[in-house]
């Protein structure tokens, strides 16, 4: 494994680019560990719907950035009190929804320390029930990266106030506000330190040695993160993109994930849909919209659809059975 020493670069455009830069131009033969912090961010997943996920007029008054990542899941807010790690590897056909293979070092540097860290649900890493940190994962061409965050010393108040949670996944969770969910790793440590000494220990304990093997980045390679950085990560197309108008809207909380379709539907047909959801998945979203675009808008359109369509490469580990009946139907 090599270290990717980003020098705790706090602009989060900036770290999402070395993160898809490598996944994207390094040895395919490697793996690389990345760590990363960032200035307050509101980080929407792949295949949400930005506006319907945060508290607009909370962002706008503390002037925090909103960026999409390219990895399905949930939104979340970071500050600098949160470290975010990332795994970039080959995908072997037997990584991609497998958390535990990628947070199994996190955690047992965690427990190192007296941290009763262990991994629960889809993609949680917890602490006596409390949320410490959200996972997620991207695909593509024989490569995947698997990242998650670390709540080590955040603002947990500011959480609450830069999401909308939508109510489905709090009800699934059994728990009343997403601020009684979470918690900060900083309050469970046996021995108090701070973030730049706990993130010493992880990289120790990952790699087992104070010797760090790291890769040198080359004028090229920032000339191409660069590039990714303004192309992607500064592009309010991507970070928000546009909503079309809708007059029906599917919803449902499925245990692989929720769910959102709108439909613009007009004289019997659909004109356009959108596909939003936190569900883990390696096809693009996007694929199902077009392919739903001019459909005669009937039950038997749409459960010939679903179908034929292949739902796990979209909708990874939602059953066709349940997309047919909460999601496909009049």
């Amino acid at each position: 494994m090599i270290y990717i020493d980003n020098e705790d670069c706090l602009d989060q455009t900036r770290n999402f680019a070395i993160e898809e830069f490598a996944l994207r131009h390094l040895d395919e033969n490697e793996t690389y560990l990345m760590f990363y912090r960032m200035h307050p961010t509101v980080i929407v997943g792949k295949n949400q719907n930005t506006l319907a996920e945060i508290n607009t007029a909370y962002v706008e008054e503390h002037q925090i950035p909103v960026l999409r990542r390219l990895s399905g899941g949930g939104a979340v807010y970071n500050d600098e009190g949160n470290i975010s790690f990332s795994i970039i590897t080959k995908d072997d056909g037997d990584a991609f929804h497998n958390f535990a293979r990628f947070t199994k070092p996190v955690i047992e540097a965690l427990q190192s320390l007296g941290v009763n860290a262990t991994l629960n649900g889809r993609n949680d890493i917890e602490i006596d029930g409390k949320k410490i940190s959200g996972n997620a994962q991207f695909s593509t061409k024989g490569r995947l990266y698997s990242h998650g965050t670390l709540l080590f010393d955040v603002q947990l108040d500011n959480v609450a106030k830069a999401l909308h949670v939508n109510p489905l996944k709090l009800k699934a969770k059994g728990v009343p506000s997403v601020r009684s969910r979470v918690t900060n790793i900083r309050e469970h440590l046996a021995k108090d330190m701070d973030i730049q000494a706990f993130k010493q220990v992880l990289l120790q304990h990952i790699f087992q040695s104070s010797d760090i093997p790291t890769y040198p980045f080359t004028p090229s390679d920032w000339q191409k993160i660069t590039e990714i950085q303004q192309q992607r990560y500064q592009n309010w197309e991507w970070n928000y993109g546009k909503s079309p108008k809708c007059n029906i809207k599917k919803e449902h909380k499925f245990p692989g994930g929720l769910v959102e379709m709108q439909l613009q539907v007009e004289h019997g047909r659909i004109q356009s849909a959108r596909i939003y959801g936190d569900f883990f998945a390696t096809g693009d979203i996007q694929d199902v919209e077009k392919q739903l675009q001019g459909m005669p808008y009937t039950q038997n359109n749409l459960a010939a659809f679903v179908t034929q369509l292949d739902v796990p490469l979209y909708f990874g580990q939602i059953t066709k059975s349940e997309l047919a009946i909460h999601i496909f139907s009049i």
